[in-house]
């Protein structure tokens, strides 16, 4: 498992840079430049569902009164989700156009500067596996974005605690959910320029539409990757334990590979349907990495860890790849771990084998 080749993979591109560094100006954005002349953006088209900057739609000012209107004045009925930075309220424009609407906590651990960071990356980016950024609203003290409502929620909402009757997730649907998420990540790190890294991917911020497409979301860590001649962006350590990279956490050292790392616990929590850290378990059962490290040395253990709930309902050569490429994702150093780019084609080859049910 040292390599792409234990699944007959592999592709080099040598127009990628590995662990670029960044620049990050002192400026209130942290990163603007030139959004007039597309610098965070080829100048071309390019496939996959990527669209350049010409063909965003302007994200909207909403006054308070406007969205607070949308969410019946934030009735609890309405409340979808919360977290660090808030609530998140389902909400209806006056356009009759249905919107998920969060509010930023003025008491909690998310501030200003990561609300205007999540709303600039999102008025530059356009990406069919991030989030829509509908608008936002800044009157007075109140911080609100406005985005479009993806119906099914976020895969950890299809991978713990299901109620019951909840039918979990497929073989097949998990497959199209990890790559998605790895062509969203792909176009942060190798479609703008300079790259972003992401550095809080998570399951709880991989949302799901009506036909379980996933979007990445939540962007108010996300920092400029390294470009030129440096190797990395030196940064206070943030992120969600249980996927942050043990070398970032560390050094404080960013690289793009950090955000490979977050990926590599995702596709493990797909794998196994085990939460990246549940403080209901004790002892190795605790760390999903601890628990899986025993198997992942031993091919024959691979299949010990398929998620309970599919039931044997997988193919076991998929099975294998996917541990492989999860493995590669989590190695400790960072040079070892494969680009993103190269987990999307191995992520996509896997997928063009769908497990097909007796």
């Amino acid at each position: 498992m040292g390599c792409f080749s234990c699944i007959g993979l592999g592709r080099k591109d040598p127009s990628k840079i590995e662990d670029s560094n960044g620049v990050q100006s002192n400026n209130n954005s942290g990163f603007i430049q030139d959004t007039k002349g597309g610098a965070f953006f080829e100048k071309e088209p390019v496939e996959d569902g990527i669209r350049t900057s010409g063909k965003r739609k302007p994200a909207q000012s909403f006054t308070f009164r406007e969205l607070a209107a949308a969410t019946k004045n934030f009735r609890e009925v309405n409340l979808i989700g919360e977290g660090g930075f808030g609530k998140v309220y389902k909400g209806r424009l006056e356009s009759g156009q249905v919107v998920a609407i969060k509010q930023l906590n003025r008491d909690g651990l998310q501030g200003s500067s990561e609300f205007l960071v999540e709303v600039l990356m999102l008025m530059l980016f356009n990406h069919s596996n991030l989030v829509e950024l509908i608008g936002y609203c800044t009157d007075g003290d109140e911080r609100l974005l406005c985005y479009e409502f993806m119906p099914n929620g976020s895969l950890e909402d299809h991978l713990y605690d299901l109620p019951p009757g909840k039918e979990p997730l497929g073989w097949n649907t998990r497959m199209k959910i990890a790559v998605g998420a790895a062509r969203g990540l792909e176009y942060l790190h190798d479609k703008v320029n300079p790259p972003v890294i992401y550095r809080d991917l998570k399951s709880s911020n991989i949302l799901l539409d009506e036909d379980f497409n996933p979007k990445l979301s939540d962007f108010g860590l996300a920092k400029l990757g390294p470009v030129g001649d440096k190797s990395h962006v030196s940064t206070r350590v943030m992120g969600t334990y249980g996927y942050c990279a043990p070398d970032y956490a560390m050094s404080g050292k960013l690289t793009l590979k950090s955000d490979v790392y977050s990926f590599g616990v995702v596709l493990l929590e797909l794998i196994t349907g085990r939460k990246a850290i549940d403080v209901t378990k004790g002892g190795t059962e605790h760390n999903l990495i601890v628990w899986a490290r025993p198997f992942l040395k031993d091919k024959r253990k691979f299949v010990q860890m398929a998620d309970p709930m599919l039931q044997g309902r997988f193919p076991t050569r998929s099975l294998h790849q996917m541990i492989a490429i999860s493995s590669m994702c989590l190695q400790d150093e960072p040079k070892f771990r494969p680009l993103i780019g190269d987990v999307v084609v191995a992520l996509e080859y896997v997928a063009s084998q769908p497990y097909l049910s007796d």
